[in-house]
């Protein structure tokens, strides 16, 4: 065999080993995920709260300094690395987000209503964030040590949570929630007391799915059907009979994220009262009863937040 006749097959055969590599380095640039860009400083959590234009100024500061202390606290970098799509992703901690019902127009429905559009308004301001904490104004952080992720959104956390094979509303609705449904498909997660499901705190996941659900929930149908307790009824409704509804639900106990600032039978009892250490207080209620004052129930429980701080800074 010639010298020269070895080296034609030398070529022909690296030419075609390079036709190979060029082959396959294309059609795994085709074949693989698409990296998903997200821009520095996308917050991990937004803390959405929608408040009455007619409260007080000085109420609204406590809420507002509660809030963004605990954005605050929970601001440091966190580094996550997503496997199935190969990115690097850095979100800045939390962020708040404040309006006013009067800033949506719900048309002749309860001014309450305003919740969904608000939650619309900041996720399209927040595009990249993946879960929005929608908490009632009258509700402050008691425990802020405890971040929302490893309190409850970590998938094996929130499986540990779940309350599963339970009635949707209580106390014997034929819809109960699934047993067998994993953390990290979860996108809607909520409490419930004596009474019913309690929409006025709940976590809601970044996604299409999180569109669909709002989209429903704000249907004209429901705001112009008069249901005795507004969004709250018509949220009931749809978990229990749209199934798509309730295969991305979870129910976690009521005090892990909800607890109450008083002792209401009808709500739960002692079960549902706050406990030193629990993560969440709240004044049920007092929005909806003439006789009761949310700034002046709240502001005791303001005052032990501040002590506790001032404590911890001390130490």
């Amino acid at each position: 065999m010639s010298s020269s006749f070895r080296r034609k097959r030398l070529k022909i055969i690296g030419l075609i080993a390079l036709g190979i590599l060029v082959l396959y380095l294309g059609l795994t640039s085709l074949l693989a995920p698409e990296a998903v860009h997200i821009p520095s400083g996308s917050p991990e959590v937004v803390i959405v709260t929608v408040m009455e234009p007619d409260l007080s100024s000085d109420y609204v500061a406590q809420i507002k300094e509660n809030r963004d202390e605990y954005a605050a606290r929970h601001g440091e970098e966190s580094l996550t690395s997503n496997l199935e799509r190969p990115t690097l992703i850095i979100l800045l901690g939390y962020r708040t987000f404040y309006s006013n019902t009067s800033d949506y127009n719900v048309g002749s429905a309860p001014r309450t209503w305003s919740l969904i559009p608000a939650l619309r308004h900041a996720m399209t301001l927040n595009p990249h964030t993946t879960y929005f904490f929608s908490l009632s104004p009258h509700a402050l952080f008691m425990n802020p040590e405890l971040s929302l992720t490893s309190h409850i959104m970590a998938p094996q956390r929130l499986e540990s949570l779940m309350l599963k094979d339970k009635p949707v509303v209580p106390p014997d609705s034929v819809i109960h929630t699934f047993s067998h449904i994993k953390g990290d498909k979860i996108d809607l997660v909520l409490t419930q007391d004596g009474e019913g499901l309690c929409q006025e705190s709940f976590i809601l996941r970044q996604g299409e799915w999180a569109q669909f659900f709002l989209d429903i929930w704000f249907d004209p149908l429901y705001r112009s059907y008069n249901f005795q307790k507004a969004e709250g009824h018509a949220l009931e409704h749809i978990v229990q009979w749209h199934p798509t509804i309730l295969t991305k639900l979870s129910l976690i106990p009521q005090r892990t994220l909800n607890s109450y600032t008083v002792k209401i039978e009808s709500r739960g009892g002692d079960e549902v009262t706050y406990k030193e250490g629990d993560y969440v207080v709240r004044a049920v209620g007092c929005e909806l009863d003439k006789s009761r004052d949310c700034a002046k129930e709240m502001n005791p429980w303001f005052q032990q937040w501040k002590t506790d701080r001032e404590a911890e800074s001390k130490a």
